[in-house]
């Protein structure tokens, strides 16, 4: 069986390509072939390589070349549609789509990272969205555990909806291990998200190996033997 998602965050910085890495940790835990993509990055070292992209690809255990697990890759750690615009680069989807049917047909498990939030511009007249809903995918929704995340995660289902799309799963990230009235939270979020939770990951600033175990993939059970 081959499973496919968009993965989206209620914001930028709040652990994408943490919860990405342990969902493909997570994956290979249940002995499946996993991959990971971040089709749009921005930010790269002087050797040209991207933080975020790395992670993933160390994650994954399909090995994939750095052109399909990550077609668009920007100098500049800005806004993507910026940074496109600065280098002269338009981001064509079909290269995207392309990327994912490469790495879809070598994996049972593949993860499709968005940039930034689920609204973000990737050119003057296209979005993030209209990319998730190019690739058609399920979403997965990472929400960064914070004050004002509700109003933020509330808002992401509603447009991820509005575009005709299914949220196959929620994960809870604890960016701020200090958030005042977590547990209350957390229950509002599971009353007003249209979608199940996938687990609770608690702040791990030492990586993304011990967030597997706190996780479940959308429709697990199926993978067990």
């Amino acid at each position: 069986m081959k499973q496919a998602y968009f993965l989206t965050g209620t914001d930028t910085e709040i652990g994408k390509t943490f919860i990405t890495c342990a969902l493909l940790q997570r994956a290979r835990q249940l002995g499946l072939a996993a991959a990971g993509l971040k089709p749009v990055a921005a930010g790269t070292d002087a050797a040209g390589r991207n933080d975020d992209v790395e992670c993933i690809r160390s994650a994954s255990n399909v090995a994939l070349p750095t052109a399909i697990i990550n077609p668009y890759c920007f100098k500049a750690a800005i806004a993507p549609h910026i940074a496109a615009a600065e280098e002269g680069i338009r981001i064509d989807f079909a290269t995207i789509q392309a990327s994912c049917a490469t790495a879809g047909e070598q994996a049972d498990l593949l993860i499709v990272e968005g940039v930034g939030g689920f609204c973000v511009p990737l050119g003057v007249d296209q979005s993030t969205t209209d990319l998730a809903v190019a690739l058609g995918l399920p979403v997965i929704l990472v929400v960064g555990m914070r004050l004002g995340c509700i109003n933020h995660a509330v808002l992401t289902a509603e447009a991820i909806a509005a575009r005709g799309l299914s949220i196959a799963g929620w994960v809870a990230n604890r960016i701020d291990p200090a958030m005042s009235r977590f547990a209350e939270n957390l229950a509002s979020l599971q009353a007003l998200l249209p979608a199940p939770l996938l687990g609770v990951v608690p702040h791990l600033p030492g990586g993304s190996a011990g967030a597997a175990d706190c996780l479940r993939l959308p429709g697990e059970a199926a993978f067990r033997l």
